[in-house]
């Protein structure tokens, strides 16, 4: 999972029987039994950036985008603590029925947001501005296509 993860340009994560709660859980369990084997316990320092590195999915990106079907306006446990700074799209369309061009509206939806990353207005060094986006590429259209 890590190696396709660091190449894509577009990553698709399904979980299946999946909880992010019982994710955090075993993410913090693991630094716990990491720090007794080392024998750090006594100075364990628990901050962000430990945690999300002993996530499941550390060698990918948090998502920039989440896409929920079905109308649903929960996120339902999931991938709790990598959405924290992630786009939201609900569409009514049903999982089975999400099809390419369900896909490219919310992209385009996407497309049109200003990512503010907990801030007060876009931007920054590292986080464009909206006027400062690049409309979807050639490779992300053609993706969409149908076959």
């Amino acid at each position: 999972m890590a190696d396709s993860c660091q190449r894509q340009k577009i990553q698709l994560i399904i979980a299946i029987n999946y909880g992010g709660r019982a994710e955090i859980v075993d993410a913090v369990n693991s630094i716990l039994d990491m720090a007794r084997l080392d024998g750090s316990i006594g100075s364990l320092k628990i901050d962000e950036d430990l945690i999300a590195t002993s996530l499941y999915t550390s060698m990918c990106p948090d998502p920039d985008l989440l896409i929920r079907t079905s109308g649903e306006m929960r996120i339902s446990n999931f991938l709790l603590w990598q959405i924290a700074y992630s786009e939201l799209y609900v569409t009514e369309t049903l999982w089975p029925d999400f099809s390419r061009t369900d896909l490219l509206k919310a992209v385009l939806d996407y497309q049109k947001r200003d990512r503010r990353f907990g801030g007060l207005s876009g931007g920054g060094p590292d986080q464009p501005m909206n006027g400062d986006r690049k409309p979807a590429g050639p490779e992300i259209l053609e993706a969409l296509r149908p076959s």
